[in-house]
């Protein structure tokens, strides 16, 4: 079976059983160009056969992360329904009219956060980011606002993706899917 239309079908399951986030919160694992690891919460809105995609400030650490070291690896946990799913893969920019159609379906608050936030930069305290926040926010009234050249989308292409499920006395189900040609080889690997 494909490991994207069963990661899926998983998630559906998960909202169904009351995940929060709609079931797009995930852990996403990224180094330096010289193997310094570090991760963080994201949200995976858009998952599908052309691959996991995320969205940030092309300046903020991850993006620079990102840039500099093109390889990830996201974990998702769904408590609700006792998964866990890894992807691993390289990384991609998104394309900008993908970026400009996500970056169009926020919230209007998200898209001039987005405009306001220096991310992952220094600031002087919260009245800074406020004070930007209110300047972006009279400059775009009564109008649509644009995406920001600084933010948008990376896609990590998965080259290998593992399912682990829950099992009594500890003996957990785990299968490992591999890219191989067109479709995937799966594995079972003990717990």
């Amino acid at each position: 079976m494909d490991p994207i239309a069963l990661f899926l079908e998983r998630r559906a399951a998960a909202v169904d059983a009351g995940a929060l986030f709609d079931g797009t919160k995930a852990v996403l694992a990224t180094a330096t160009s010289d193997g310094v690891p570090s991760a963080r919460y994201v949200l995976v809105k858009e998952v599908g056969e052309d691959g996991f995609f995320v969205y940030t400030n092309y300046e903020s650490r991850k993006a620079r992360e990102l840039d500099a070291n093109p390889r990830a690896s996201i974990c998702v946990h769904w408590a609700e329904i006792d998964e866990q799913w890894r992807i691993e893969g390289t990384v991609e920019r998104a394309s900008a009219a993908r970026s400009d159609a996500y970056f169009a379906s926020r919230p209007r608050g998200s898209q001039l956060g987005a405009w306001a936030s220096d991310q992952s930069r220094v600031i002087p305290g919260r009245e800074v980011l406020l004070a930007r926040l209110a300047e972006v926010t009279a400059r775009h009234e009564g109008e649509d606002v644009p995406r920001p050249p600084h933010w948008g989308g990376y896609r990590v292409v998965p080259v290998a993706i593992e399912r682990w499920i829950n099992g009594e006395a500890r003996l957990h189900d785990r299968f490992r899917y591999e890219r191989s040609g067109d479709g995937w080889t799966v594995t079972r690997l003990a717990p």
